[in-house]
């Protein structure tokens, strides 16, 4: 399975990075190898609208089934839904303990966003 999770750094040593569509960077962990690559989301750092859509596009065009994610907003679930893609809000800690928790069942999928639209 592949899992997106939202970081601020580029490796499992990495913190979660609380906000989806304006995450620094999206680590895409295989679970059953452990091989992870990282993609940059900067370009969705700044921007003055969108980042949610646009990072929920470039997550889908990843392939991943599920993303860990401190929090998401109304428009990047959406996408992320039609995607396909499975959400779980609420990572906190290093990427590797986000991991680690959701291979122990400890998150649950969101039905919807968990944080208004434009949250930062």
């Amino acid at each position: 399975m592949k899992i997106a999770v939202t970081a601020q750094g580029t490796d499992l040593t990495s913190q979660v990075d609380p906000r989806f569509g304006r995450a620094k960077t999206f680590l895409v962990i295989d679970t059953e190898t452990q091989d992870y690559t990282s993609h940059d989301n900067t370009q969705n750092l700044n921007a003055p609208q969108g980042a949610g859509i646009q990072a929920g596009r470039a997550v889908v065009d990843l392939g991943v089934e599920v993303v860990l994610t401190g929090n998401v907003g109304p428009k990047a679930f959406a996408t992320l839904q039609a995607g396909g893609v499975k959400v779980c809000p609420g990572a906190s800690g290093t990427v590797q303990d986000a991991l680690e928790q959701f291979k122990a069942g400890r998150f649950e999928e969101a039905r919807d966003a968990n944080v208004p639209g434009h949250w930062s």
